[in-house]
């Protein structure tokens, strides 16, 4: 992705700081923010009696968007609550997984929310010395609160078929949610 060109850190109370950065791809005419930090300790599933310090997943976010479209640098601070939350709620981010901040993700955006898609695709995974597991780089796909509502009926995988045959440019951060007939 190359080097950033913006970078914000946030600290929530009781949680290591998430730093989250832009990169900005004036090729592609796209804006790349990923995370830095959710992968600093490895996710713990929430029923662990003790949470191992070494074991278990780890994970960084990136979400892409069309650059110039909309304010999309106020998603910093969602991103890093969502980067945040396999600390502050025990929860392990995966594939398929949807993550909600309950607010626009940026001003006037129409998603709330964003399903996890599967990693390997821009940002291969990250090894990291035994015996701790690679980082993975999960893309975030903003849904809107139609779409996100569909989504936890019908699954992530339906979803992503809508979105795919609807021809949906998830890039744009002011498209319309996909026709859910």
């Amino acid at each position: 992705m190359g080097e950033p060109d913006a970078r914000a850190a946030v600290t929530f109370l009781g949680t290591d700081r998430i730093e989250v950065l832009r990169f900005t791809d004036a090729s592609q005419n796209v804006v790349r923010y990923a995370t830095l930090g959710m992968s600093a300790n490895p996710m713990t599933d929430p029923t662990a009696a003790l949470a191992d310090p070494v074991a278990g997943p780890r994970a960084e976010l990136v979400l892409t968007v069309r650059a110039g479209l909309a304010d999309t640098d106020k998603v910093l601070r969602p991103l890093a609550v969502l980067a945040a939350s396999p600390q502050v709620e025990g929860l392990v981010v995966a594939p398929g997984a949807s993550l909600d901040v309950g607010e626009p993700l940026w001003p006037a955006a129409p998603f709330t929310s964003t399903l996890v898609a599967e990693p390997g695709g821009l940002v291969e995974d990250l090894d990291l010395d035994e015996p701790l597991d690679p980082v993975r780089f999960l893309p975030l796909l903003p849904m809107t609160p139609n779409e996100a509502a569909w989504k936890r009926v019908h699954g992530a995988a339906a979803l992503q078929e809508k979105w795919l045959n609807s021809g949906t440019d998830l890039r744009d951060p002011l498209r319309k949610s996909v026709a859910l007939d």
